[in-house]
């Protein structure tokens, strides 16, 4: 079983070619996207992706457009935002719309890939607190 599904958007082919047969080794399944709207229609096919990799800087939609539209239809999945051209001020942006972590190409794998599992676990104990939340409503209104 994978360690964690992932969404890696980018515009750049051979990049997306080469990190996801990097982070298919290290155990994660990766569903590759091209740019930010096919990344989208990408996350609402596979609800069990945990974790998108966003390239800031792409055709049609970029990451920061693509990341807003995320965290508004799928608030639980996590976000690492990964750009070659990384200003403060897009980082503070893309953290306050909710990006998991901020990234700077050309990463380092480990970091990479540490940040991936992080990011996947907080997902879970998100939906764990979620799903514990419902049983105990559940269970409160079962002895009313």
């Amino acid at each position: 079983m994978a360690i964690a599904k992932v969404l890696l958007a980018d515009d750049e082919v051979p990049f997306v070619k080469t990190m996801t047969k990097r982070l298919n080794k290290r155990g994660l399944h990766i569903t590759p996207a091209f740019n930010g709207q096919e990344g989208l229609d990408k996350l609402g096919k596979d609800r069990g992706i945990e974790v998108v990799i966003l390239d800031v800087k792409m055709p049609v939609m970029d990451g920061i457009e693509a990341l807003r539209e995320i965290k508004q239809r799928y608030p639980l999945v996590e976000v690492i935002m990964l750009t070659g051209h990384a200003t403060v001020e897009t980082g503070i942006e893309g953290m306050k719309l909710g990006a998991f972590d901020y990234l700077m190409k050309p990463c380092d794998m480990d970091l990479l890939f540490s940040k991936v599992r992080e990011a996947a676990a907080r997902k879970r104990q998100h939906e764990n607190r979620i799903i514990e939340a419902q049983v105990k409503k559940d269970s409160a209104r079962r002895r009313a």
